[in-house]
């Protein structure tokens, strides 16, 4: 099990730009505004020659029971709860404030080794700020630069014991090894699966962070009645049916012309990253108001980016018409977005612990269909067949000519096809074989890709 450590303190002290320094990369949203951070994001530090998990949390704030910052509160004190360190941050620039004062005797309380950080002290002239930290009575304080990279030779001399100890619990006791005869008999083990990158996009309040809870069985993302709660894109390590899976929650993304704050922005943007990262992704539409043009405009964006394609219902439980709401999605479906046809269609509700299963077997067999290969024999006797059937047209009298084709990629599915005036082959055209190939190859709901490769003329010299 590896180290963990937890970044607490107050809001806009800067616990997010700690942490995308220490895993590396810029995964944490970060802005001046405080309370960016809400959900609780963790990632693997690397410092020199150590690695430990880090937890990104909301750090604590005064709030009303029950409310959002509360709850934001809730979270940082489960990533404490589960480290193994805790780093209090402090604003070197601020001094010690109050609030400081007192969040640290809340962490006091938790019982767990502490190590307090000044960040953003990036000159001497803030010597005498940092030595105030000493009166939160949490040991010595060490100055440093989340944004500058400054004072990680402090925090490496911090974790550098614990990572130690922990590679000294975790070694096995010497046995002596005992060779195993070979035997032909016995198949070697399967190489096993990668885990499967799945992300849960959709509008915001379709109820992104209920269904990832609900999967992850345990209240890992901040819910509630508010729209627009996820900021960031989170990843959680998780298991289904002996399937690994790092599944994402994100922000709700809006109407494009809707979204003018830079925080919101970024939120979109982290969304849209996962996307790009993701192989299949599950569009969660409020089926209790019907399906919009803004969820439409999400499952294009999905199949345009080449993903596999899960569109799921939620808030099943509030539709009183069930037959009719499916008629419709499926109508709705069939004529704007021809591009996945057949695309699969899970109703759940979340809340009630309904759909997940489903789900989650629509989500891998739709990855199935997006990892397929098919035989360069299999696929030109159907292509044949399908020319035969509906030959291409012939612009200015002169037929466009198919001559032969081959799977050139999977991860979607990629055809490369052969033969005469193909960048002349009508879109209508490509569409027709492209809905043959999903009914014929089992590919229903799978982004499918051409690429047009025409012959070159041997006597045509480039001269009209």
């Amino acid at each position: 099990m590896t180290v963990t450590v937890a970044i607490l303190g107050r809001p806009n002290v800067g616990k997010s730009t700690l942490f995308n320094r220490l895993i590396g990369q810029k995964l944490a949203l970060v802005d001046d505004q405080p309370g960016v951070t809400r959900d609780r994001r963790e990632g693997l530090a690397r410092i020199a020659d150590i690695e430990f998990q880090v937890f990104d949390t909301a750090g604590f704030d005064e709030a009303k029971k029950g409310s959002l910052e509360a709850r934001m509160s809730d979270q940082a004190a489960e990533a404490a709860r589960l480290a193994d360190h805790i780093f209090f941050v402090i604003d070197a620039r601020a001094g010690v404030t109050p609030v400081d004062q007192h969040f640290a005797e809340r962490i006091r309380k938790l019982g767990k080794p502490v190590t307090v950080l000044a960040n953003k002290a990036e000159t001497r002239a803030l010597q005498q700020q940092v030595a105030e930290a000493y009166s939160l009575g949490l040991g010595e304080p060490f100055p440093i630069s989340g944004e500058h990279g400054e004072g990680l030779e402090a925090i490496y001399d911090v974790v550098k014991p614990l990572v130690v100890a922990d590679l000294k619990r975790q070694a096995p006791a010497e046995e002596e090894e005992i060779e195993e005869p070979f035997n032909p008999d016995i198949e070697a083990p399967e190489r096993p699966l990668r885990p499967l990158r799945l992300a849960i996009i959709g509008q915001p309040n379709a109820g992104k962070s209920t269904l990832v809870n609900a999967l992850l069985g345990e209240e890992r993302m901040l819910t509630g009645p508010e729209a627009g709660i996820t900021r960031d894109a989170i990843a959680n390590d998780w298991e289904w049916g002996g399937r690994e899976i790092k599944l994402w929650d994100t922000a709700g993304i809006r109407r494009k012309g809707k979204v003018k704050e830079k925080l919101e922005k970024l939120s979109v943007s982290d969304a849209l990253r996962a996307v790009k990262y993701a192989e299949v992704v599950v569009v969660l539409v409020d089926a209790s108001v019907s399906i919009e043009k803004q969820d439409l405009t999400l499952c294009d964006l999905v199949a345009r980016e080449g993903r596999a394609l899960v569109l799921a219902l939620s808030k099943w439980d509030l539709v009183e018409d069930k037959n009719a709401a499916m008629r419709k999605v499926n109508e709705i479906m069939e004529d704007i977005l021809p591009d996945v046809r057949g695309l699969p269609i899970v109703t759940l509700s979340a809340k009630q612990g309904r759909g997940e299963g489903p789900l989650m077997k629509a989500v891998l067999a739709a990855e199935k269909k997006w990892n397929i290969r098919i035989s360069t024999r299999k696929f030109n006797l159907w292509l044949e067949e399908a020319v035969q059937r509906n030959p291409p047209p012939a612009p200015g009298g002169r037929r466009i000519k198919i001559r032969y084709g081959t799977q050139a990629n999977a991860r979607p599915p990629t055809f490369a096809l052969f033969g005469n005036q193909l960048e002349k082959l009508p879109t209508t055209y490509q569409r027709y074989l492209m809905n043959g190939l999903r009914e014929t190859m089992g590919l229903e709901g799978i982004p499918i890709r051409f690429a047009l490769r025409g012959s070159k003329n041997p006597f045509d010299d480039g001269r009209k």
